[in-house]
């Protein structure tokens, strides 16, 4: 879709450089760019070869704004070596600023509206308007889909869950009954919401095993997205919660009656025992572990492959922890060199 970048600046409120009447139409790499595309740079490194690349226009952070002129060259430039010179956009946040054009630039396409014959709605089923239900999609019992939300191919939506408005639940996600999610939540393919949790009492006689109660709920706040085949649990007696704006990545698993506050980033093939809280703003890198009924506190950062033991309690608002146990970087790094310095001397 074709936009002019005086269009595009006042949307993601950047200030041109340049002929404003350019138009773009779509958004690249600065390496795959085409005419008409729009790139981003976040660093000096980078741009010269942005503007020695085919796009259109740039979207770059302040730090250029001293380096170029009105006409969009670098004043650093020899004058042997002239590039042609383009707009651009100048923003405080170059990489925001490029994800919301990109939104102007390349909007989702359009769904085929209504629902398709060979889905399966119950007659109790309360669908909102524009609500789009795709092929073998099942809906159950007293299920409520928000206006505009989409259900894709094969997804199944249990009794009573509650959906919505503007979400996407993408093919073959399975919502358990009683489910519950906010507005434009967005649920990619194989998510698996709702399910019991992994909660046993063992018989001392027999030494078998018996299901503690999955009777809670899940919760779900506005604006979170959840990655293909991540799996969220149920409460036990209470609730699972999902807070408001958290990102989870794929092959995510949330355990019964956790806590995830609003602005949480969860990367892949984590894992969360039952009972834990995790407060708003925390960042978890890929494959961290974080076991039963612990607590990380606002801010907190934990690296890829870190370990939380159960009970434990990480605070520290912007500190960042690595390692099994979690700890601060700094002291888990210490530690490292301390060992590396004994192994050297055997």
């Amino acid at each position: 879709m074709k936009r002019s970048l005086r269009t595009v600046a006042e949307s993601v409120q950047a200030q041109v450089i340049g002929d404003s009447a350019v138009e773009v139409s779509g958004i690249a790499s600065i390496a795959q760019a085409r005419p008409g595309d729009l790139v981003f740079v976040e660093d000096e490194k980078s741009l010269q070869s942005a503007l020695e690349s085919r796009a259109a226009a740039i979207i770059v952070g302040e730090f250029a704004k001293a380096e170029l002129s009105n006409a969009g060259l670098s004043k650093n430039q020899s004058s042997k070596k002239k590039t042609s010179p383009k707009p651009v956009l100048i923003s405080k946040h170059p990489r925001l600023a490029f994800v919301r054009a990109a939104r102007l630039l390349c909007p989702a396409s359009a769904r085929p509206p209504g629902t398709h014959p060979s889905a399966l709605v119950h007659a109790s089923a309360q669908l909102g308007s524009g609500v789009i239900v795709a092929e073998r999609a099942v809906i159950g019992e007293k299920a409520q889909i928000g206006d505009q939300t989409w259900i894709g191919a094969g997804a199944v939506i249990g009794a009573e869950v509650r959906i919505g408005r503007d979400c996407e639940i993408f093919p073959n996600v399975t919502i358990y009954p009683g489910a519950r999610l906010g507005d434009r939540v967005r649920v990619h393919a194989g998510a698996v919401l709702g399910s019991d949790g992994f909660g046993y009492v063992r018989d001392p006689a027999s030494g078998h095993y018996e299901q503690f109660p999955q009777i809670g709920r899940l919760k779900v706040g506005d604006d979170v997205e959840i990655g293909a085949n991540s799996t969220i649990d149920r409460g036990a007696l209470e609730v699972t919660r999902v807070g408001r704006g958290a990102k989870i990545d794929n092959l995510v698993h949330i355990g019964h009656n956790c806590q995830i506050g609003e602005d949480v980033v969860i990367a892949a093939q984590t894992g969360l025992s039952g009972g834990v809280v995790v407060e708003k703003n925390v960042v978890l890198g890929g494959q961290v572990g974080v076991g039963e009924h612990a607590r990380i506190e606002e801010g907190v950062m934990l690296g890829g492959q870190g370990g939380v033991l159960p009970r434990k309690v990480l605070r520290g608002k912007g500190v960042a922890f690595w390692g099994t146990p979690a700890r601060p970087v700094r002291e888990y790094l210490k530690q490292l060199a301390v060992l590396a310095r004994l192994a050297r001397k055997e």
